[in-house]
């Protein structure tokens, strides 16, 4: 049988509300639950998005999947000196990231669209408005499947790396050991292993959250204790307490 889960470690930020589940699963469980980010977004400098040769003002709408894409699109523009116009165009993954965007500009003024949550939703919003040229600020690790769908439609668009996913330095937990490291993406796999090439698994249970970071986690030879979403357990903090009452 094996050793009861005393401490976790999750792989991104803390929650900034008090009603994340894994708040829940530390009080009902007295487990100890850490967070720390494995990687964090830096922008790429104007000077090599210009090497890009992509003009952000042939443009007539922009497609914002992100607040990281958000961000980045004006710091870019504000870097290049560029006053966006007016007239641009809006196109956003969900309704939060189209309110975001009150951040750089008066939202009631601009035309501003926005999908329910996921990019096909987004996509039947832009296909009736097929006369746009579009610019798809990304990051240098992004979804193929958004391409392949603007391809697929015909959509006229310039792909652009605003910002990249970078590792970040975590030689402060040097010394500090988990019954179990959480992962939501193969960067955080990458991460650990830049910060600890000489990593062991030994008894640290590893949970990996999607296909491709559960690749990446049996790529770097390591055992995958839990996996999420499976059917039944469609988030990663439902799959941990799973875990935690099968070895209670």
């Amino acid at each position: 049988m094996a050793d009861k889960v005393k401490s976790i470690l999750i792989s991104q930020p803390k929650p900034t509300t008090e009603k994340s589940p894994y708040f829940d699963l530390a009080a009902k469980y007295k487990v100890k639950i850490d967070f720390r980010s494995f990687i964090h977004v830096e922008g790429i400098p104007a000077k090599e998005f210009r090497q890009e040769r992509v003009s952000i003002l042939e443009h007539t709408a922009v497609i914002l999947t992100s607040r990281n894409a958000v961000d980045h699109f004006f710091r870019m523009c504000e870097e290049m000196r560029i006053i966006v116009p007016d007239s641009l165009k809006y196109f956003c993954l969900s309704e939060s990231t189209a309110y975001y965007l009150q951040k750089y500009v008066v939202y009631r003024k601009r035309k501003i669209f926005h999908g329910k949550q996921s990019f096909q939703d987004l996509l039947d919003v832009i296909k009736k408005h097929k006369n746009e040229r579009y610019l798809l600020p990304c990051s240098d690790i992004h979804k193929r499947n958004i391409t392949d769908l603007l391809d697929k439609h015909n959509i006229r668009y310039s792909k652009s790396v605003f910002y990249q996913t970078v590792c970040s330095d975590l030689s402060d937990l040097a010394d500090v050991n988990y019954d179990m490291l959480v992962f939501f993406s193969p960067s955080g796999i990458e991460s650990l292993f830049k910060n600890f090439p000489d990593f062991k698994q030994n008894n640290t249970r590893i949970a990996a959250f999607g296909a491709t970071t559960a690749d990446a986690v049996k790529k770097a030879g390591l055992n995958i204790d839990v996996h999420a979403p499976t059917p039944g357990l469609p988030s990663m903090s439902m799959a941990i307490e799973s875990y935690i009452k099968k070895i209670k």
